[in-house]
């Protein structure tokens, strides 16, 4: 048992995001068996079931529950499946594709011009 208050609010916090990412990670998991469960039988809502378990991997992966590889992987499998049974039509493929995000802008590696007047000075 931690003895410093710091270490004490730390283990506090732990607890509460290993929750949160355990009910996510838990959610993503169980539409992955769903849609896994759902290729197999071939049953009619396998598109559906497919689709909300790369909805809920996309989750998991914006909140940084598991890496966004890991997500990617997982439903590039799933896709792979269920256009393997021939039921994916293109459009719905563009659909599941994700939307990448906006590169990060970085700060100005140049000075700015009042403090080169000043340097000059």
């Amino acid at each position: 048992m931690a003895n410093i208050k710091s270490q004490i609010k730390r283990n506090r916090q732990n607890e509460k995001r290993r929750l949160r990412n355990r009910n996510a990670r838990g959610s993503a998991r169980a539409s992955v068996v769903q849609a896994r469960t759902a290729l197999e039988t071939k049953s009619p809502e396998t598109r559906e079931a497919v689709m909300k378990a790369i909805s809920a991997l996309d989750k998991a992966a914006g909140q940084g529950v598991i890496h966004l590889n890991a997500a990617a992987r997982r439903k590039s499998r799933l896709m792979k499946k269920l256009a393997g049974m021939g039921e994916m039509p293109a459009e719905s493929v563009e659909k599941a594709e994700p939307k990448k995000k906006a590169p990060a802008k970085k700060a100005a590696a140049t000075s700015s011009p009042k403090r080169k007047k000043t340097a000059e000075k």
